[in-house]
């Protein structure tokens, strides 16, 4: 294995998932030379926390990977930033690992869940970028993969419950200001930007634009991001809901598969799985949930239980911090990943 150490970059570094990168990359043994926390030129004379030091936001421009010489470029500023941003990084020499949505679909772009496709990253050198999938995608996938290796997974029906910080900071402070405007008896008077319809005390059917299908692009980000992800055609449905909750992903889900499967096993193939955690005792109401997933880097799985009809059904509940598992944790599990590949050429 190679000592070498990395200049990496991180785009976006005082957004949601930008901190959450910073933190974890200041709890692991990540084999780091510099790191340069990049934003816009507004966040320019603003700090982030990295390691418990204080560092100088760095303006994003098209030469800043050059002149730092930037190995691993993390990109979680919006699409937009990466389509402009991205390639410069590329051009000067450095591998970019972008957490939204832009190249995720392109054919000659690695979209990958450590856990579920990691040799997908050595297709990096086609495009420079590997793609961080959906939030809710990933902590489904990890769920998927080890059961579809079982079974073989044939259909696969999700409702997800997903947080406001999904949609970013202001969408958490929408829902923080929406719920001290209830107690203050002025909920009618609130005004809701970041969602087009009120969060406090409501769930929305709605996550990102309807398609003409009847489904939202989100839904369909689901179904596409899967079958590249596990390279299988997997029948998927999928209704993304938008709840009153600050972090931390539920989804609902019903998996079919080809022949009939018992409840206990799949508990056990889900225990053995990287990074999945069982909590699945609901006589002690022990469950999945949001409020106990924050900050956490596993994927949560319980309400494990058969169809009451067909045998060859499985329904669950499954629950990861958005911010993490859904976005920074992947991303850097991604470099990590990436690291150790180099690191045996």
């Amino acid at each position: 294995m190679s000592d070498k150490k990395y200049n990496v970059a991180v785009v976006g570094a005082n957004g949601a998932v930008g901190e959450e990168i910073l933190t974890l990359l200041s709890e692991i043994d990540f084999p780091l030379n510099k790191l340069l926390p990049l934003a816009s030129a507004r966040s320019v004379g603003k700090t982030v926390t990295f390691d418990g030091k204080e560092l100088n936001i760095v303006e994003l421009t098209s030469d800043i990977f050059e002149k730092e010489s930037i190995d691993i470029a993390l990109f979680s500023a919006g699409g937009s930033v990466s389509a402009k941003f991205a390639p410069d990084a590329v051009k000067a020499g450095a591998v970019v690992i972008d957490n939204t949505s832009h190249f995720r679909m392109n054919a000659d772009t690695p979209l990958v869940v450590p856990e579920v496709n990691p040799e997908d990253i050595a297709k990096w050198q086609q495009t420079g970028i590997i793609a961080n999938p959906n939030c809710s995608t990933i902590q489904m996938v990890q769920t998927l993969k080890p059961l579809d290796e079982a079974y073989d997974l044939v259909r696969v029906d999700v409702a997800t419950y997903q947080a406001t910080s999904g949609a970013g900071k202001t969408a958490m402070e929408e829902l923080v200001t929406q719920m001290q405007d209830f107690f203050a008896f002025k909920l009618d008077e609130s005004e809701h930007k970041a969602f087009n319809q009120q969060i406090a005390l409501n769930v929305i059917p709605q996550i990102d634009v309807f398609t003409e299908n009847g489904y939202t692009k989100e839904e369909m980000k689901m179904v596409n991001e899967t079958t590249k992800i596990m390279h299988k055609d997997i029948a998927l449905s999928a209704t993304c809901v938008r709840v009153p909750t600050l972090r931390g992903h539920g989804e609902a889900l019903t998996l079919t598969f080809d022949s009939e499967v018992e409840a206990s096993e799949v508990r056990e193939v889900l225990s053995k799985a990287p990074n999945i955690v069982i909590v699945d005792k609901p006589e002690e109401a022990l469950y999945p949930m949001p409020a106990t997933c924050v900050d956490m880097n596993e994927t949560f799985v319980g309400r494990i239980r058969n169809d009451t009809y067909s045998k060859n059904m499985i329904h669950m509940f499954i629950v990861a911090d958005n911010l993490r598992v859904g976005a920074a944790t992947n991303a850097v599990r991604i470099a990590q990943k990436w690291v150790e590949m180099e690191g045996q050429k």
